[in-house]
């Protein structure tokens, strides 16, 4: 059973979500709240599997709650879901730790799966969200992932966590976030299975059977 808090400042909206992800059968929300600072307190009460994060509300907005929340839960997922699709929104959320970014358009029914995926410890990025940040990555200078983050990919291909891939390369699960993300963006993909099938294609891994292999 994942375990669920909504934080939304708008009743409607917020009431919606609780409805929909508390009539999933493997879905349990545990809470609600309208602002960041409600959703520190609650994240301590009822420690979630998920945040489900809005981004502009009032006395603390999400980014700095997902800051808060990451850094002092880090087995908590923050998973923004908001209206603005704004390439400083997205990368200050994803510097702030969220395990994904989703638009408010997002179907009920993806929206659920997104939840479970985050629960997994996998990054989630809805399609615009990933062709905003690979735009904005693009360029002679990084077209290219990085040897780090081939070795994040490289974690994700053998089947590894968020957590278990910063444990092996002693690097925090927020910075493995960040790997991935830049390589979503680079790679022109949106989720794990993508990034890793399109890198096998490229050479850039040797396949998921043998991926870490030294």
């Amino acid at each position: 059973m994942v375990t669920v808090l909504v934080v939304d400042d708008h009743p409607v909206v917020r009431g919606g979500l609780v409805g929909w992800l508390a009539a999933q059968p493997d879905l349990d929300v545990v809470g609600e709240a309208g602002d960041g600072l409600e959703a520190l307190a609650a994240v301590a009460e009822h420690a979630p599997d998920v945040v489900l994060m809005d981004l502009r509300m009032p006395r603390m907005d999400g980014v700095a709650a997902t800051g808060r929340i990451t850094a002092a839960h880090p087995g908590v997922r923050v998973l923004v879901l908001t209206t603005y699709d704004t390439d400083a929104d997205i990368v200050r959320a994803v510097e702030a730790g969220a395990a994904g970014y989703l638009l408010k358009d997002t179907p009920l029914p993806q929206l659920a799966d997104a939840v479970r995926a985050a629960a997994r410890g996998e990054t989630v990025l809805a399609p615009p969200v990933a062709a905003k940040l690979m735009s904005r990555m693009r360029g002679p200078s990084v077209e290219a992932p990085t040897a780090r983050e081939l070795q994040v990919l490289g974690g994700v291909a053998r089947g590894l966590t968020n957590a278990e891939i910063g444990r092996e390369l002693f690097i925090g699960e927020a910075t493995v976030k960040t790997h991935l993300v830049r390589v979503f963006a680079k790679l022109g993909v949106d989720d794990r299975t993508r990034a890793v099938m399109v890198a096998v294609e490229r050479g850039l891994l040797s396949g998921p059977g043998s991926a870490g292999a030294d």
